[in-house]
């Protein structure tokens, strides 16, 4: 059985300043979990319900849980038998951008936003986003949950945008409105492609480090399109053969 002050701590990870006082992270549901076992994260402790223990003998650290008590521990409506608090990774410091796509994110801050396009670099090979401190949390449990397991495999830097992009020389493709139609570009082997804020988009002081500006042909009358979607749509043409 759980005690208050262990489920209080628990919920406290909800909160950036103490996830990031303890540098632990906590992720829920049977997939994300395995994704955390099959990777190089710490785990710290398991919660989980009986019969997840039963069909996972030889995973370690685990507390068995009722589902009441999961309830307690979970971020969201309907817990999934799981739930883990593991240690943060240690961020790459200088990720490898030659001869690769990166993603260059400027101020992303809805957190599903972020972990979808967490989730569509992973589908397309991308292993490092580079992104701004307003930039949503990686460590977010909403943006956790939404990446599917991605986080294991694409590397996130926050860091300042233009000290960054002033120090790597690598072709800059910025998602802007008045951009070139993406169906003029060709496959693209190396280059940063650079999305902005849901509504405000690439700041003005980043704009001048674009070297070419890009932008999906709009057909309907809709105001704009949700930054996940749009990245998806250019890594696709971006990745294209």
């Amino acid at each position: 059985m759980l005690s208050k002050n262990e489920v209080k701590y628990i919920q406290s990870l909800g909160h950036k300043k103490n996830r990031d006082a303890d540098n632990v992270f906590i992720a829920e549901g049977v997939k994300t979990v395995y994704e955390l076992l099959n990777a190089d994260f710490n785990i710290k402790k398991i919660y989980a319900l009986e019969d997840w223990i039963v069909i996972n003998p030889t995973v370690k650290n685990v507390i068995e849980v009722n589902e009441d008590e999961l309830k307690k521990i979970s971020n969201f409506e309907t817990p999934n038998k799981v739930f883990a608090i593991a240690e943060k990774r240690s961020p790459v410091k200088e990720p490898t951008l030659k001869g690769k796509i990166s993603l260059v994110l400027d101020g992303i801050q809805d957190p599903g936003n972020l972990g979808t396009i967490i989730r569509t670099a992973d589908w397309f090979g991308v292993e490092n986003i580079i992104a701004s401190a307003d930039t949503a949390d990686l460590y977010n449990p909403k943006v956790i949950q939404s990446t599917m397991g991605s986080f294991s495999r694409v590397q996130i830097l926050y860091t300042d945008l233009a000290t960054f992009l002033t120090a790597n020389r690598i072709p800059v493709f910025g998602a802007v409105l008045n951009g070139e139609n993406i169906g003029s570009l060709n496959k693209i082997k190396e280059g940063l492609l650079l999305i902005g804020n849901e509504g405000k988009g690439i700041r003005s002081d980043i704009q001048p480090y674009i070297g070419q500006k890009i932008c999906i042909p709009q057909i309907g009358k809709a105001e704009s399109l949700n930054a996940a979607v749009a990245t998806g749509i250019i890594l696709w043409k971006m990745s294209e053969a």
